[in-house]
This record gives structure tokens, C-alpha cells and sequence, in this order.
């Protein structure tokens, strides 16, 4: 006699994802695993005494989202600090700042996420010293661009820091010479260091996040770890049975050594955390004009110099990090998004024994050339980029004003890697968490070869991922003998293709438990 589900989704529009995709009506799931994937009326025959049944009233249900580059403890910053991700200008980013600063005694007033770029243009340029002293002028506020690759401070977080901040990453007034508050790159990172939050904190930010990318239909997070107590906070909640996705820890080269000593590995942990990655940079951010480009970025008005980006860690560092990564066992994820950062990262993972069955990956990939992504599919590296990054690739947008329009139409070519057989992989990069506004804008981009289905782009928000942790086997499609990890949407992405990031998730479920449900939200 076959034994009852626990629990099964019914009356609903499965799609499983595969290749290709397979639709169904119903799903049932025992122990937290797929046990069948039917219609309504076989279904039924799994129903048990205690069998929950849950009726998705029509709704679609997929695969759960894997966000393969993500940073949870931010997206938490953005719940809990001054969230500046969608100001009009700089005149509203200063009022969130004011009001955070007088509901809270921190010493330091934080702010995430600002993004000039959308702004008018009178109001275009970062945010100054000028701009946050009207803030408060006895307490250091910092606000971090959206990248996280600048950041504003006020003079009292200028003077604080002055002695630790590099001349190279301190932008100065070119009229007067004197430091603008803006810095990037190792100088932000210093920032960063100086705000991280302590045990407390850290555990309150990262359980905001986790919940926030549960209410997005995340059920896997691929996590960017540097400097945090969050590696430990995890184990701690899934000991605890509290972990509300899955986690998959990479660490940045600051913490291989260690990693390494310790007797880490890719792929070690459990069910529902496990080592990642050893991740590094190569370069900065388009954003930041710190991306390294094989041309100079497009003048942000006549006094400004040619400028090319820069290296945050350069090529010969790269290939050190890379070598003591992979010969430690470790997957390697290498940031890189200007084409001269792609090329010293290709050439560094192709230099590794196997970096197809590594599964090494590039981190952004934004400019990469055609030549780069046939090297990349020969070599069997990960393509992990961030579709939600064709906001700004519209005329007019960030990546016009930075990069002009010919290389803005060669960002991000999601068709163009499809098309070569490069292995894609989507995440978020917090910017923001959210799957379905990253859907949104790979099947609606500018240009033919920056645009994906439906299906293809939410093939990469799944079974990519899941390919690129090492999860495939168990995560990323529907099928019997994988975990019931999967969303529930209130519309079709296949029906409003125009719309997608306007559709709501109606539930989350992990190992068939559900961790979010918008009926009770």
C-alpha cells in the first residue's frame, strides 16, 4: 500500500522547469521530498488521514528561487537602517538619514542603497560631506551607494577615518582640492568594517533578511560573507530548526586560510547550510567608475580625467588567490565586471586543473566579449550574474551616462551566453532581493541579445543556481526524488511577460514546510 503524503498542492499550474518543461496539476510531498507530480484526481490517491491539503486555486507553482549572489546581512540593513534604495534625490535621501537619526541613539547613522543615476539631472553626482552635515555635524553618518563599491560620509565620519583612508580611493573637489566624503572601493570596505554590527545586531539583521527573501519566494541563498558573525548565526538557526532557507556560505579570500586550515571544503555542511565558495574581486562597479574597462568611461563632465577603472586586487594577486583556492578544494567565485576584469579572471580559473567540475565562476560578467563567453562555455565556468542590473540599461540610464551607448547595448548579454553554452546562474546581488523584479528585466531588456523567455530566465533563477551550488541533483526543477522546495505565484510570468515584477508571492515552501504565506502575512 503506498504510503500517504504529508502534505499536497493541488488545483494547481505546476511547472517543473525540466528540459523541457512539464506542467501538472498537483504535487505531493512526504519527509520533505517530491514523492509524485500529477493530476488533481491521482493525486488524491496519496491523501492520508493527516495528508495537509493545500487547494493553489488555480495559481502557478515553480521551482523555489536559488538567489546565487546575494548578501542577506545587508538586505537586512536596508529593513532596519535608512533604506535610500528608491529616493527621488538627494533631498529625500537626507530626510530618511534625519528621521533615522532621531529614532535611534546609534552612534553611527546608516544609511543603503542610494542611487544617483535615477535622479534628475541637476542632482545627478553622489552624495557629498556637504549633503550629510545637514544631517548631523556632532555624529558620523555614512550612506552607501547602492553597489556598496562608494560610500558618502559626513566630516565627522571624514575625520574619523582620515588616517586609515588610501589618497587613491579618497575622491577630492577638482575645483578645491579638499576631500568630497566620497570614497571607494578598500576605503568603502573600511567603512563597512567600522559599522559592522556586533553578535546582536548581525543575528537581528540577518533574521530580517532570511524572512524578507522568504516573502520573495527565495528558498536557497548563495550568501557573500566577508567580516561577519552571519556564518555562525546560520548554523545556529538550523540547529535550531529556525533557518527559513537554505544557505550556501561563500567566503571571501580573507577568510581562505583559515578556511582552508580548518579542514573546509566546498560542499561541506548539512541540509540546510553549507561551505560555498571562495569569493574575491578583481575590480569596482560601473557605478562606482572603478569597473575595469578596456576603454575609458565616458567623462562625467569636461574636467574630468580619463579614467579606466581600477584593479582591487590585481591580476598576479588574482591568480595566487585562485591557485590556493582551487588546490584547497574550494569552488572559486571571482567578481568581475568591467572586460579587462573578465579577462584576467578567465585567464586565472582556465589556468586550474578542472574548473568545469570546480564549477568555478564569474561574479557580474557584465562586459564580458564574445571571445570571453566561448572561453567560458569551453572551460565549463559559471556565468553568475544579475539580470535586475538592465535597470540601468536603458537610454539615458547609469550605464549610458558611464559607459555611452554602444558598450551599454553589450552589458549583460544573457542571449548572447545562452547562445554560446555558457552555464548561467541568477542572482540579486541585493539590489534589490527580488527574483521576480530580476525576471522582469531579463525578458524585457533593451536588445535582442540581452533577453531571455520566460522559461529561460527563470531556469536561471533556479535550476542555474542550483547548478552552480552543486545542488542540481536535489534542487532547482520539479521532479520525484528532489526536495519539495517551491513557490506559489498569484499570476503567470507566462501570461503577463510585460509585468512580471508586479506579480505577488502567495507562499514559499522549504523541504515542503511553509515558511511564508501571504494569506497570513
Amino acid at each position: 500500500m503506498t504510503e500517504a503524503a504529508d502534505r499536497v498542492f493541488t488545483n494547481a499550474a505546476v511547472h517543473t522547469l525540466t528540459e523541457p518543461d512539464e506542467e501538472h496539476e498537483a504535487v505531493a510531498v512526504r519527509d520533505g521530498e517530491i514523492v509524485r507530480l500529477d493530476r488533481d484526481d491521482e493525486i488524491r490517491f496519496l491523501e492520508g488521514v493527516e495528508t495537509e491539503v493545500i487547494d493553489c486555486a488555480g495559481r502557478v507553482v515553480l521551482p523555489g528561487f536559488i538567489d546565487a549572489h546575494t548578501h542577506i546581512e545587508n538586505a537586512g540593513r536596508f529593513l532596519v537602517h535608512a533604506d535610500l534604495s528608491d529616493a527621488t534625490g538627494s533631498e529625500e535621501c537626507l530626510d530618511r538619514l534625519s528621521e533615522r537619526a532621531s529614532e535611534t541613539d546609534d552612534e553611527w547613522i546608516q544609511g543603503f542603497g542610494y542611487d544617483e543615476s535615477d535622479w534628475e539631472e541637476t542632482d545627478r553626482g553622489y552624495l557629498t560631506r556637504t549633503h550629510l552635515d545637514r544631517v548631523s555635524t556632532d555624529r558620523p553618518v555614512v550612506a552607501l551607494r547602492i553597489d556598496m563599491h562608494a560610500a558618502s560620509l559626513n566630516s565627522v565620519a571624514l575625520e574619523r577615518l582620515a588616517d586609515d583612508i588610501s589618497e587613491d580611493d579618497l575622491r577630492r573637489s577638482d575645483v578645491t582640492g579638499e576631500p568630497t566624503g566620497v570614497v571607494v572601493e578598500d576605503a568603502a570596505e573600511l567603512v563597512r568594517s567600522r559599522i559592522a554590527p556586533g553578535y546582536d545586531e548581525t543575528r537581528e539583521l540577518v533574521t530580517a533578511g532570511l524572512e524578507y527573501a522568504a516573502r520573495k519566494g527565495v528558498t536557497t541563498v548563495h550568501d557573500m560573507v566577508r567580516h561577519s558573525r552571519s556564518p555562525r548565526i546560520y548554523r545556529e538557526l538550523e540547529a535550531a530548526d529556525e533557518l527559513p532557507a537554505r544557505v550556501r556560505v561563500n567566503y571571501w579570500t580573507d577568510h581562505a586560510d583559515s578556511a582552508i586550515e580548518v579542514g573546509l571544503v566546498t560542499n561541506t555542511g548539512g541540509e540546510r547550510v553549507e561551505t560555498g565558495a571562495i569569493k574575491t574581486y578583481t575590480d569596482g562597479s560601473i557605478g562606482a567608475r572603478t569597473a575595469k574597462l578596456s576603454e575609458p568611461y565616458e567623462p562625467a563632465d569636461e574636467s574630468e580625467s580619463d579614467s579606466d577603472g581600477e584593479w582591487v586586487v590585481t591580476p598576479n594577486d588574482l591568480r595566487d588567490i585562485v591557485e590556493k583556492a582551487d588546490d584547497g578544494g574550494f569552488q572559486v567565485a571571482v567578481h568581475a565586471i568591467g572586460d579587462e576584469a573578465v579577462e584576467a579572471a578567465l585567464s586565472a580559473l582556465e589556468a586550474t586543473a578542472n574548473p568545469a567540475c570546480s564549477r568555478h565562476r564569474i561574479e557580474h560578467a557584465e562586459l564580458a566579449t564574445d571571445d570571453q563567453l566561448e572561453r567560458m562555455a569551453d572551460a565549463g565556468i559559471v556565468a553568475s550574474m544579475q539580470p535586475n542590473f538592465h535597470r540601468w540599461a536603458d537610454d539615458g540610464g547609469l550605464y549610458d551616462q558611464r559607459l555611452g551607448t554602444s558598450r551599454r547595448r553589450r552589458t549583460n548579454r544573457f542571449r548572447r551566453l545562452a547562445e554560446t553554452g555558457v552555464s548561467l546562474a541568477f542572482g540579486s546581488d541585493c539590489m534589490p532581493l527580488d527574483p521576480l523584479f530580476g525576471v522582469h528585466h531579463a525578458v524585457t531588456a533593451p536588445t535582442h541579445a540581452q533577453r531571455l523567455s520566460v522559461t529561460e530566465a527563470l531556469r536561471a533563477y533556479t535550476i542555474g543556481g542550483a547548478y552552480a551550488g552543486f545542488d542540481d541533483n536535489r534542487l532547482g526543477t520539479l521532479e520525484v526524488g528532489k526536495r519539495a522546495d517551491l513557490v506559489v505565484l498569484e499570476e503567470s510570468p507566462w501570461d503577463r511577460p510585460d509585468r512580471i515584477d508586479g506579480i505577488d508571492v502567495a507562499m514559499t515552501v522549504v523541504d515542503g514546510e511553509i515558511v511564508f504565506d501571504g494569506a497570513t502575512a
